[in-house]
């Protein structure tokens, strides 16, 4: 979903630069919008199992990801939690 993507502009800011910059587009574009955004690629696919995707490893100490930046912001604006999955180690093959 292009619009939850961090914007140029900001993507290599320091974390707490980046997430301030982030929480204000997820703020503008606002959970309504969102929500539907995301019923519409859950209908188009027929499947209700939507999965953020980042290059980050976050089991390393210090690392951070846009995905949990909004999982935070949507979990304030919402009250609905974001999980996050387990390593592939920990959960097996996906098929």
């Amino acid at each position: 979903m292009r619009e939850l993507a961090p914007r140029r502009d900001y993507l290599s800011q320091p974390e707490p630069e980046f997430t301030t910059a982030y929480r204000a587009d997820l703020d503008q574009l606002g959970p309504e919008r969102i929500a539907a955004r995301l019923r519409q690629i859950t209908q188009a696919e027929g499947d209700h199992r939507l999965v953020m995707l980042c290059f980050e490893d976050l089991a390393k100490p210090g690392l951070w990801c846009h995905r949990r930046v909004f999982a935070a912001w949507w979990k304030d604006v919402t009250g609905d939690e974001v999980r996050e999955l387990s390593p592939m180690d920990q959960q097996g093959t996906l098929i």
